[in-house]
């Protein structure tokens, strides 16, 4: 099968790379990148483990050819540091609002729950309960049942609005 030169940005550093015109996303970024961060899980779309930021918007990586991704913005679990308020390395808002509100047990859906809610706030969507079990409809959780993921995409919310995530918001959020 003759391949097909892409040149993508992922998590801020340019790569170009030769694909088969067949290649998803999910094992460009896995396999030829090597960021182990975006997780496979279904194959299908059903779980959104697989779930990254392309060019700012969340989409399940498992359902876009790499090629079609050609030229664009690429954000992974590995990047999100980047996008936050502090350079350094600091963890993202979201990400730092998942671990003081105890959001993830076995963690393997954690970094695709993480970009997709990273994606809902970015959007603008509506931050109460229901909006965000509708939001996040699609990414899967095995074990914690959600309670804790919401309460953490409210927290994060703030945060991300914010700028920061203060100590505060590692408390409970009223539902």
């Amino acid at each position: 099968m003759a391949t097909r030169r892409i040149s993508v940005s992922v998590n801020g550093k340019q790569y170009e790379r030769e694909v088969e015109p067949r290649d998803l996303l999910v094992y460009f970024l896995r396999e030829n990148l090597g960021l182990t961060g975006t997780n496979v899980g279904c194959d299908t779309s059903s779980c959104g483990s697989c779930t990254v930021l392309l060019n700012g918007e969340s989409v399940k990586s498992c359902t876009v050819l790499a090629v079609q991704a050609d030229g664009d913005e690429i954000t992974t679990i590995e990047g999100l540091a980047k996008l936050g308020t502090s350079a350094g390395g600091e963890l993202h808002p979201m990400q730092k609002a998942f671990a003081a509100q105890h959001a993830l047990q076995c963690g393997f859906c954690t970094p695709g729950m993480i970009m997709a809610s990273v994606g809902l706030v970015e959007q603008g969507a509506g931050m109460s309960e229901d909006e965000i079990r509708l939001g996040l409809e699609g990414n899967l959780c095995r074990c914690t049942g959600y309670h804790n993921i919401v309460k953490a995409v409210q927290a994060g919310a703030e945060g991300m609005r914010s700028g920061s995530l203060s100590p505060s918001q590692g408390e409970e959020v009223p539902a």
